[in-house]
């Protein structure tokens, strides 16, 4: 169960959402998409096309020339005793390759999507049926979700318990904007909501769910509008993974020269902890993403050397705080070459 808290404006968070579900139809997966904002029909026909390996390759080296041509003007600005330090990789090693890669300016074509098989539930449509059963103490369409989620696992074929007569293969289960008011849900709009448990109850039975099939789940919930921090520590201790995404859109940081590389940080609050009592925590803490031309990348957060002109006053105190924030120091930064690219 991955929950990601979605950026203020959910631009960046929705593209992930999409890269989750385009994966799935490129490796021949089942998907369940679920929303109560947009119809699931027009989210997959906006889900990016995939990059066969040359082309990538070709965006690659046309990254790497454009980074080569910034370093050879920069190496006079930068003192002797940094130039033998081990430079921070920020391209992927072309040794090592997971998943595939996505061209974000384009979308799918439909015969790829539709070669797959995919359930839809979109809340008004749902609301509008006669009620299937009494659910106690949950918000309805939390209850309608569940149940859909339920049949879906049944009848497919995807329940752990029963023997599979078919190709085993895998469900991908992906839920937009789960919390907000649309949903039903005030816990976005109030500080002390009426159904404060209805969020919690839904993760604890759909966790319970997702243990027992062969099915993983992304949701993606408003969380800067949630101010009861009990209902955040519920739900994070609920997830298996939690990740948050901060735009710099509107922010200072959006017209800082130290983060001009960057669109937005990436906060990876939990990470899974699987037959463990304990996760493996990274050793890297400090991420940042940036949407490239066609590839969206998450880096580390890489923060120049404090020698340019255009650095305001207010800047460089900026750079000196971020400089005592890095856990891992910036040798351990500049040496590691693992990052996440799709």
């Amino acid at each position: 169960l991955v929950f990601t808290e979605e950026d203020k404006y959910g631009l960046y968070s929705n593209l992930l959402f999409k890269y989750f579900l385009a994966e799935g139809v490129v490796c021949g997966h089942d998907l369940f998409v679920a929303s109560a904002k947009e119809h699931p029909d027009n989210i997959l026909k906006e889900l990016p096309a995939p990059l066969l390996d040359d082309t990538y390759r070709k965006e690659l080296g046309e990254e790497a020339t454009a980074v080569k041509s910034e370093d050879c003007q920069d190496s006079m600005k930068i003192a002797w005793r940094y130039q033998n330090l081990p430079k921070m990789e920020a391209s992927p090693a072309t040794s090592t390759k997971f998943g595939h890669y996505y061209d974000i300016s384009k979308t799918m074509s439909p015969e790829l999507y539709q070669s797959i098989k995919w359930h839809s539930f979109y809340l008004p449509e749902e609301l509008s049926l006669p009620p299937a059963m009494k659910t106690c103490n949950m918000n309805r369409a939390y209850a309608r979700l569940l149940q859909s989620i339920q049949r879906i696992i049944n009848q497919e074929g995807f329940d752990g318990s029963d023997p599979q007569k078919k190709q085993k293969t895998i469900l991908r289960i992906g839920i937009q904007s789960l919390g907000s008011l649309l949903w039903g849900d005030d816990i976005c709009s109030s500080d002390t909501p009426e159904d404060i448990h209805s969020l919690t109850k839904f993760l604890y039975v759909l966790r319970g769910l997702l243990r027992k099939s062969l099915s993983a789940c992304i949701i993606t919930v408003p969380a800067h509008l949630i101010q009861n921090k009990a209902i955040m520590e519920r739900v994070t201790n609920l997830s298996d993974m939690v990740v948050g995404l901060e735009s710099f859109i509107g922010s200072e940081r959006e017209t800082n020269p130290l983060y001009k590389d960057y669109h937005g940080l990436v906060h990876v609050h939990q990470i899974p902890r699987l037959n463990s009592l304990i996760c493996d925590v990274s050793d890297t803490k400090d991420l940042a993403f940036r949407l490239k031309r066609k590839l969206f990348t998450i880096e580390r957060l890489h923060l120049p050397p404090d020698l340019s002109d255009t650095v305001s006053r207010a800047s460089k105190q900026d750079l000196a705080e971020s400089a005592k924030l890095l856990s891992s120091g910036c040798g351990a930064m500049a040496i590691g070459k693992k990052h996440l690219d799709f």
